[in-house]
C-alpha cells in the first residue's frame, strides 16, 4: 500500500490524493468487511428506484423519473468496474461486472412484472414522452453519457466534491431505460425494448470509457504496478473502445435517419405550401414515413388537385411517394352579422 501511495505522489494537484487511496477503494469496490451490508443497501435502493422509475415512466412524470435516477445505485458498480480496469484488477473487474449484470436483470424483471398489472390501453409508445425519449437513442445520447461518465469518475476520485454525484445521476440514464425495456417486453413491443436496451448499453460503455480515461488522467493508473495488471488494463480498455465504436454505429444510423427525415419534412412542407398558395387552405402538419407523405390541411373551399402535388413531391424528395391528404372543413362564422 505504501508503494502505491508513493507512486501516486505528484498527482495531488491534478486530481487524486494518494492519502485518499484506501478510502477510495473502500468506497468504490464491493469488498471488505462491510460488503454484505453494502450489497443489501444496493439491492434495496435498486428495487425501490425501479418501482419509482417504472410508474414514473408509465405516468409520463419527468419529476418522478428524476427522483428515481437520484435514488438508483446502479452507477456504483459501473464506476467500480472502470476503476478496477484502470488499476488492472481482474478479480474486482469481474465482480463489479457481475454485480452490474445482476442489477440490470433485476430491474428489467421487476419492471416487467410491475407493468403487467397496467392495462395496455394506458401505455403509449408513441405519445408518452418518457418512453419515446428512450427507445430511439442517437449520437447525442452517447455524447451526454461520455460527459456524465467523465464527471462521475472525477467526482469519485476527489473526496471533497462527492456531493455532486447526484447531478451526474440525473444527467445519465441507467435505471429508466431498463424499466422501459421491462415495460416494452410486457406489452410485446420488441423494437421499443431493443431501443431502450441500446440506450442503456450506450450509457454503460460511455461510463466505462470516459470514466476510465479520467481515472488515468488523475493518476489512479499508477496503482497498476505489475506487468499482469498493466496487461489486464490494456486488454480491458481495448474491449471497451471496440464496444463503444460498435454501439456508435446504430446510434449514427438513428441520428442520420432523424436528420434525413427532418430535411424531407421541411422540403415537403415547403412544396405543400407552394401548392396551396392562392387557395383558402392552411397546412397543419406533415408526417413522412418512408415513401408515404401524410398531410393535414384546413380549408373553406376545395383544394387543388392532389396529383399535381404528388408529382412535385416525388421530384423534390427524389423518390416515388404516396400522398395522403387529410382535409378538415372549416366554417367561417362572423360576429356581428353583416346585413345585406
Amino acid at each position: 500500500m505504501q508503494i502505491k501511495k508513493e507512486l501516486l505522489q505528484g498527482n495531488l494537484q491534478l486530481g487524486f490524493d494518494p492519502e485518499y487511496l484506501s478510502a477510495f477503494e473502500a468506497k468504490v469496490f464491493y469488498d471488505g468487511p462491510q460488503n454484505t451490508r453494502r450489497l443489501i443497501n444496493f439491492f434495496i435502493l435498486l428495487l425501490l428506484s425501479t418501482v419509482i422509475a417504472t410508474y414514473g415512466v408509465l405516468s409520463g412524470s419527468s419529476a418522478t423519473v428524476i427522483g428515481a435516477m437520484i435514488v438508483a445505485p446502479l452507477m456504483g458498480p459501473i464506476i467500480a468496474t472502470t476503476a478496477a480496469v484502470v488499476i488492472g484488477s481482474s478479480r474486482r473487474t469481474l465482480y463489479s461486472l457481475a454485480l452490474t449484470f445482476v442489477g440490470v436483470t433485476v430491474v428489467i424483471l421487476l419492471s416487467y412484472f410491475l407493468s403487467l398489472i397496467v392495462p395496455d390501453v394506458t401505455v403509449s409508445f408513441t405519445e408518452n414522452p418518457e418512453i419515446v425519449s428512450r427507445i430511439s437513442p442517437g449520437l447525442f445520447a452517447l455524447l451526454t453519457a461520455l460527459g456524465a461518465g467523465a464527471a462521475g469518475a472525477f467526482i469519485t476520485a476527489r473526496a471533497e466534491i462527492a456531493d455532486s454525484m447526484g447531478g451526474v445521476a440525473i444527467a445519465i440514464s441507467l435505471v429508466p431505460p431498463l424499466c422501459v425495456v421491462g415495460i416494452s417486453l410486457s406489452k410485446g413491443e420488441w423494437s421499443a425494448a431493443g431501443g431502450a436496451m441500446l440506450l442503456f448499453l450506450t450509457n454503460f460503455l460511455a461510463i466505462l470509457l470516459a470514466g476510465g480515461l479520467i481515472f488515468l488522467i488523475v493518476g489512479l493508473g499508477r496503482v497498476a504496478v505489475t506487468k499482469m495488471e498493466q496487461h489486464n488494463r490494456k486488454r480491458a480498455f481495448t474491449l471497451i473502445v471496440l464496444g463503444t465504436l460498435l454501439i456508435a454505429i446504430p446510434l449514427s444510423l438513428t441520428a442520420f435517419q432523424a436528420i434525413t427525415n427532418r430535411l424531407d419534412t421541411q422540403t415537403a412542407e415547403s412544396k405543400i405550401n407552394e401548392w396551396l398558395n392562392g387557395s383558402s387552405a392552411h397546412l397543419i402538419s406533415v408526417n413522412i414515413n418512408g415513401n408515404t407523405v401524410l398531410a393535414s390541411v384546413e380549408s373553406v373551399d376545395e383544394i387543388p388537385p392532389v396529383d399535381t402535388l404528388g408529382e412535385e413531391l416525388a421530384v423534390a424528395l427524389n423518390r416515388p411517394v404516396k400522398v395522403t391528404m387529410r382535409v378538415i372543413p372549416v366554417d367561417v362564422l362572423v360576429y356581428p352579422h353583416q346585413e345585406n
